[in-house]
């Protein structure tokens, strides 16, 4: 009976166990399958919000369809046009590559080298500067004096005409073989028209001009503005003034070495009493400009860059002479005698390098025709007088000489390659 009942037991036990066992294995299962379950809602929901994020994007930065205008149809062959980014030079040409059919528009940046000569590249003769943005533009000063780069000073030579250039053919014969020395700007009225040989040196050198006036001070503006243009080449370091009476009484070589290794500046200036003098001298000038301060001298000037930067910055004495120096006041004749005495007489030699003739009286100056020109006429104007070079005496004084018409021209030039010794 024991035995039986024992053996019972086992069994119930043995059922009972392998009942637990089963239930244990439907228990993992389930917890097997919820868990993959529960991982693939997981990962469906992460689609969808993903999804759902990025077509909320477009759609915020998108132009309604009602806004847009059909595009017409695409062509086979229509490009794309990448958005990579390319660097070129300015001169360079690339081709852009061509795609399947397909419209990928984007915009192109092209990054440009810029190196310092692009920097110190002239802007155009005939440029489209206001008179402001010119004074301004010419204005700019470098810090550093100490270049990076090679420089060759040249002479800059202003002509202030009214037509064309009278004597054209000797400062053709003058220049020639000096090129990299000099640069020319020439200021004439606007309405001249008349066109300039390819071969001439004067051609393309034309500056955007205004009317000038004789004795108005117009004629200080358009001195100002030859300056200015001038100043925009940093290698032009010296600068003269001239009309078109003026002639060269010496070679290319003679000039450029006088003017370059000049310790000061030529303009003239000196006080004049009477009424062609302090007599045109206005009270309303004070207290900027005082009667002891009061210059006349020649415009005719030959002047370094330094001058010339102050004369185109000038914002306080040229104002003045605008207001109060009326035409009888004869702008052209005191303004720079009265500017440079009163800032800048310190290196200035108060004398002009541009010879001309007061001698006969009246309000201009001699005129010289075909038979004046003689050999010793031009060496009296040449080496005729003394004067102070650098700390010495010299007997060349003038570099330059006026008024000599046109029909002095046919002697100028037979007499020049000889006794001056042109080219």
């Amino acid at each position: 009976m024991k035995n039986k009942e024992q053996q019972g037991t086992r069994t119930a036990a043995s059922y009972l166990n392998l009942f637990t066992a089963q239930v244990y294995l439907l228990n993992f299962f389930a917890h097997i399958l919820v868990f993959g379950c529960g991982l693939l809602i997981g990962i469906t929901l992460t689609f969808c919000v993903k999804n759902f994020s990025f077509n909320f994007q477009i759609q915020q930065f998108t132009v309604p369809s009602s806004l847009k205008s059909p595009l017409p149809p695409v062509s086979p062959s229509l490009p794309i046009i990448s958005s990579n980014i390319s660097i070129s030079n300015e001169n360079s040409n690339t081709e852009q590559p061509f795609s399947p059919p397909s419209l990928m528009i984007t915009q192109k940046r092209v990054i440009t080298k810029k190196g310092l000569s692009d920097l110190l590249e002239t802007p155009m003769i005939m440029h489209d500067m206001s008179e402001e943005e010119l004074l301004w533009r010419a204005s700019l000063v470098p810090l550093i004096h100490k270049l990076p780069f090679k420089q060759t000073p040249k002479v800059a030579f202003l002509f202030l005409i009214k037509g064309p250039v009278l004597l054209a053919p000797l400062w053709e014969r003058f220049f020639k073989g000096n090129e990299g020395l000099y640069s020319i700007y020439v200021h004439s009225h606007p309405s001249f028209n008349e066109t300039v040989p390819e071969s001439s040196v004067f051609h393309g050198r034309r500056i955007p001009s205004k009317e000038v006036k004789w004795g108005e001070n117009s004629m200080i503006e358009a001195e100002r503005r030859l300056l200015a243009n001038a100043l925009l080449d940093f290698s032009n370091q010296r600068f003269v003034l001239l009309s078109e009476a003026c002639i060269p009484l010496f070679n290319f070589s003679t000039i450029y070495t006088y003017l370059m290794n000049s310790t000061q500046t030529f303009v003239e200036a000196y006080d004049l009493p009477g009424n062609v003098g302090r007599g045109r001298y206005s009270p309303k000038m004070r207290p900027l400009i005082r009667l002891s301060q009061w210059r006349k001298g020649s415009q005719w000037f030959q002047i370094d860059r330094a001058l010339a930067l102050q004369i185109v910055s000038d914002q306080h004495y040229f104002p003045v002479f605008k207001k109060y120096c009326n035409p009888q006041c004869y702008s052209d004749e005191h303004y720079l005698p009265t500017l440079v005495s009163i800032k800048f007489w310190k290196r200035n030699s108060n004398r002009t390098l541009t010879w001309v003739d007061w001698s006969r009286g009246g309000p201009h100056p001699s005129r010289y025709i075909r038979t004046d020109v003689t050999v010793d006429f031009l060496n009296s104007i040449r080496y005729g007088s003394t004067c102070e070079y650098n700390g010495k005496t010299t007997n060349i004084c003038h570099l330059f000489a006026r008024k000599f018409t046109p029909h002095a021209l046919d002697r100028l030039l037979r007499f020049a390659p000889k006794l001056m010794q042109f080219n």
